[in-house]
């Protein structure tokens, strides 16, 4: 970000500031070449802009909003570079929101994508083997099941044992990190630890092969969970895991606006 800004950025290239505490998103052009002030202790590095005109930030749709709003400190706008050009002119306020913006749903669906796609690398990232056991002990917990962690090395191919009240079944929970998909054998290990009336549950972050899935079809007493549906519990059970997983997986609930159905 800092080259782009010092050498990519040209004169008389527009800019798009969006600031968060008057919300407002100002346009400007830039007049200035890069400059360096080593007096200055926060903002040493610095371009001269002439800024053109300032919008309220209801004024524009949800898309461009969206856009402007990457967590970058410098990048380039590219979906929405015309639209932002047309906010310099005299009559922008009477074209904005004159219709529903069909990209809000695009988008929403790219945020949901993205939320999922952090969770799974930050649980890949932090919780490997033994550790994404616990975690996952800790999600069936704020689902209401009692656990209990498998002593490391002597599980016999059982992970957690769960229960949901103090009477069976008892729920037995195999957990796999592993960047592969799981094979067929695998699950088969699960189904041989597992006595009459038990039911199992395979977690992984991954997926499961063809022969793996047909498997779980034809046994109905195993549920296998791959790396989605993990992250779909995860953020349905998020505020009631506990803090330190919720300091690995940071997320803040937000609101999303969706069209409206039909």
């Amino acid at each position: 970000m800092l080259f782009r800004f010092c050498n990519e950025a040209q004169v008389g290239d527009y800019v798009v500031f969006p600031s968060k505490s008057d919300r407002m998103v100002n346009i400007g052009e830039i007049t200035g070449s890069y400059e360096y002030d080593p007096s200055q202790t926060e903002y040493a590095r610095a371009r001269s802009v002439k800024w053109l005109k300032r919008v309220p930030r209801k004024t524009f749709d949800q898309g461009p909003l969206y856009e402007i709003g990457s967590a970058m400190t410098f990048f380039s706008v590219k979906n929405y570079a015309d639209y932002f050009l047309s906010a310099l002119e005299d009559d922008f306020t009477n074209v904005a929101n004159s219709k529903e913006d069909k990209t809000i749903e695009v988008t929403a669906d790219e945020i949901i994508e993205r939320t999922k796609d952090f969770v799974l690398r930050e649980l890949s990232r932090n919780l490997k083997g033994f550790e994404l056991e616990y975690f996952v002990a800790n999600l069936f917990q704020a689902m209401g099941y009692r656990t209990t962690v498998s002593a490391q090395g002597g599980d016999s191919g059982i992970d957690i044992t769960a229960y949901k009240d103090e009477l069976p079944p008892r729920i037995l929970v195999q957990v796999k990190s592993q960047d592969d998909n799981i094979k067929e054998s695998t699950i088969q290990s699960l189904k041989g630890a597992m006595r009459e009336g038990d039911y199992g549950v395979f977690v992984t972050l991954s997926d499961y092969t063809k022969n793996a899935k047909k498997y779980l079809e034809s046994v109905p007493i195993i549920r296998g969970i791959n790396g989605l549906e993990l992250v779909d519990l995860i953020l349905k059970y998020y505020d009631k895991l506990d803090a330190k997983y919720r300091k690995i997986v940071p997320l803040k609930m937000v609101y999303i606006p969706v069209p409206q159905e039909e």
